[in-house]
């Protein structure tokens, strides 16, 4: 199975379009791969005849280099089917099929948040990206970025540091250490058992350019909300905003001296919506989360608080003591997914809701 997920990944097909074929098979690739090309224009309308024919290439292709990297480095695949799949990224259109994991992830790191900014950080962004970094996982919080010089740097080191999680989606191959200066940085995250390394590429994957703006969607994705730090118009970091956006996210940006240009890209966001934010209480209060721990939650919350969002709200309302599936929530909420996920991962936070069997949930009691 290892070897058909490695040539299906390779083909680089779009998400998109990869997505939905791989689920019309139960996530199988092995079977996927030995049908026939009518049969996936069939199941994923939206191929492309370059698309069957890579398909159709790498039904034999040659991956021994990429599985010695994966047993050398402990390098294992989650596929949509696998429950420590990241949840929060399984609604998403894009969501790669499978993801390659190095360390591991937690049930609670679907409470994250994504902590992104330049590459050429002043000491004064990467201060309070270590600075956010070490609150957030105070509260119970993961932290989320890309492994990139600067901000993203900073951010892991002050989750691991406060002695919290972090989870970093790198633009390449899990076998390539890029930036090579984050090698230990890396290996720390592995080694304390408090962080991962995913990447949507096969091992082997050089960091080319376009690779990482692609995989930004990934770090916005798996977070209840997005923190953009010292980042000018054309970082990576405001790519990463603009995907949080489309994801129904929550978008914050810490604002800076004006003139250098180092912050233009956050007060940009800010002029456009995005939350202005000081301080790490004000992420738990737009988030509608209390500024406190949250490693366990609180028996002391109402059952209908008056700090939760319209959509927290109109989905806590719909929930009682017998089980309502996901499926239902989105038909009557008329909310989209991505949104529904998100309110439901706040409310599981708070401990107003719980999951049930089933992918189904229920209101929980004080």
């Amino acid at each position: 199975m290892v070897t058909a997920w490695l040539r299906v990944i390779s083909t680089e097909i779009p998400p998109l379009r990869l997505k939905p074929l791989v689920e019309s098979y139960d996530c199988n690739p092995a079977i996927l791969l030995e049908d026939t090309e009518r049969s996936w224009c069939d199941r994923s309308p939206e191929l492309t005849s370059r698309n069957t024919a890579r398909l159709i290439e790498t039904r034999r292709s040659d991956q021994s280099i990429a599985l010695e990297a994966m047993n050398r480095l402990n390098i294992r695949i989650l596929s949509l089917s696998d429950p420590n799949y990241p949840q929060n990224l399984r609604s998403l259109p894009d969501a790669p099929p499978a993801l390659f994991i190095r360390g591991a992830l937690v049930p609670d790191d679907r409470f994250s948040v994504a902590i992104v900014g330049s590459r050429r950080a002043t000491s004064y962004g990467l201060a309070i990206a270590d600075q956010f970094a070490t609150e957030l996982v105070d509260r119970g919080l993961t932290v989320v970025s890309g492994g990139a010089r600067g901000i993203d740097t900073y951010a892991h080191r002050g989750a691991l540091d406060g002695g919290g999680r972090t989870a970093a989606f790198v633009g390449c191959g899990l076998d390539v250490s890029y930036p090579a200066e984050n090698r230990s940085l890396y290996q720390k995250m592995i080694e304390t058992g408090r962080g991962a390394i995913l990447s949507e590429f096969v091992p082997g994957t050089t960091p080319e350019p376009w690779r990482f703006p692609a995989r930004n969607r990934l770090i916005s994705g798996m977070a209840l909300g997005v923190i953009v730090i010292e980042s000018p118009i054309d970082s990576g970091a405001m790519i990463t905003a603009t995907d949080a956006s489309a994801q129904g996210r929550e978008v914050f940006a810490v604002p800076g001296p004006i003139g250098s240009g180092r912050s233009s890209g956050c007060h940009k966001l800010i002029q456009e919506g995005a939350k202005l934010i000081e301080t790490p209480e004000d992420i738990f209060l737009e988030l509608g989360l209390l500024p406190m721990h949250m490693d366990r939650p609180t028996e002391t919350y109402r059952p209908t608080p008056s700090d939760l969002t319209p959509e927290q709200l109109k989905v806590l309302q719909l929930l009682s003591l017998e089980a309502t599936h996901v499926d239902h929530l989105i038909m009557a909420s008329r909310l989209p997914a991505n949104q529904i996920n998100c309110a439901l991962t706040v409310l599981e936070l708070r401990g107003l809701a719980r999951r049930v069997a089933g992918n189904s949930f229920i209101r929980a009691l004080r």
